[in-house]
């Protein structure tokens, strides 16, 4: 089968450990040294194909060539096209996560600005996992958690694949050291981050399902405490509803790395067209369990109230939260009751950052701090608010 991929960068793109963990996961043999930078493996019984020299690092001035030779010499042996081959050697090292939606045109287009979401929406969804790797909870502000932002910056987007549309992301994840067989999963907690993002992506798939089900069944209260503990979230949720209204449906799928060996090869997930409206409002739901986290909250004070015996001081604050206009009680300290008086007083707004508590009527701020004064002429053009 002739080769058809020469790119040089492309071929330069599969890693040696990639290289020799598709071998290994493919029952080739390690035969010993090849020179000084390499070494042989053999083919797996019963098939057709000699002996490969595999280099082990890339600092040789061939390397692309090598790796070139290896898949057309895999693509031989396997009879397969050398594209899928290279496809399969480049995600070796990575876990690969496909998001497909089955709604795409036959040659497995779909119009720009769809495209554009579904891959937006499959980074939320990734992001969410990882947000929830960090410490799994109903709802998260994604760029927020530093954690979760620094794992995403590591993640790649891997070419489209025929059939459907695809978005293809490829995660990081460390080799493992050694060649352990792995029957079992590890201890969560054992694993690398990397490796726990992809871990949760899975469960709360998983997880995300079984909500769509109990709410289909009229037990969504039974399910949503267990589904958050598999890190089932709000913007997990909400990614899934959109991207399968964009597609259809939507199939994911996570082929783990082979560099560190997982006790099965994929994990995948289904979900149909219904399921959107479903996990929508499993979303909502799971909004209403948790604050709003270290918001800025910009507004003018319209009620005061502090009786002699108290030293904090009560205040309703009227200001926009969402694009909408709310009441939002917060008790102050002295201090800040004392500037919230003055600015009042002044008809001005005040800013602060505190959490929403959206659970209560009104709605309550805590965790205040950064508390000031804003006068009219500092107001952005989207923080213009009305006046009491």
């Amino acid at each position: 089968m002739k080769a058809a991929l020469t790119d040089k960068f492309a071929l330069e793109a599969v890693s040696p450990a990639a290289l020799r963990a598709y071998l290994e996961f493919e029952g080739w043999r390690s035969a010993g040294a090849f020179g000084k930078f390499g070494q042989i493996f053999e083919t797996p019984e019963g098939m057709l194909g000699g002996e490969l020299a595999v280099p082990y690092t890339s600092d040789i001035a061939d390397y692309a060539s090598a790796v070139a030779n290896i898949i057309g010499a895999l693509a031989r042996a396997e009879h397969r096209d050398e594209i899928a081959v290279y496809r399969d050697l480049v995600g070796s090292d990575r876990e690969v996560i496909r998001v497909r939606a089955p709604e795409a045109d036959q040659d497995g287009s779909v119009e720009v600005d769809e495209g554009v979401q579904l891959v937006l929406n499959a980074r939320d969804l990734v992001a969410a996992a990882a947000c929830a790797a960090n410490e799994p909870r109903p709802v998260y502000h994604l760029g927020k958690v530093v954690r979760a932002s620094e794992y995403m910056q590591k993640v790649r987007l891997g070419q489209t694949e025929q059939g459907s549309y695809v978005v293809t992301l490829l995660a990081p994840v460390p080799p493992a050291i050694g060649r352990p067989q792995i029957e079992l999963w590890p201890e969560f907690e054992e694993e690398p981050f990397e490796r726990q993002v992809t871990r949760t992506l899975a469960r709360a798939l998983e997880g995300a399902h079984d909500a769509v089900d109990a709410v289909n069944r009229g037990q969504a209260d039974e399910v949503f405490p267990r589904a958050v503990r598999a890190g089932v979230s709000a913007n997990l949720c909400e990614a899934l509803g959109n991207l399968i209204e964009r597609g259809g449906g939507i199939d994911v799928s996570i082929t783990w790395a082979r560099t560190r060996p997982a006790p099965i090869a994929r994990s995948h997930s289904r979900f149909q067209w219904p399921d959107a409206d479903i996990l929508k409002e499993v979303a909502r739901e799971l909004r209403k369990q948790e604050p709003l986290r270290d918001e800025r909250v910009l507004g003018y004070v319209v009620k005061l109230g502090r009786t002699p015996e108290q030293d904090d001081g009560e205040v309703v604050l009227r200001t926009l939260v969402g694009g909408q206009s709310r009441g939002l009680k917060a008790s102050l300290s002295p201090a800040d009751y004392q500037v919230a008086y003055a600015a009042h007083g002044a008809k001005v707004p005040i800013s602060l950052i505190g959490d929403i508590d959206t659970r209560t009527r009104p709605w309550q701020l805590t965790q205040i701090r950064e508390l000031k004064v804003i006068p009219d002429v500092d107001l952005d053009e989207d923080e213009v608010l009305e006046r009491p």
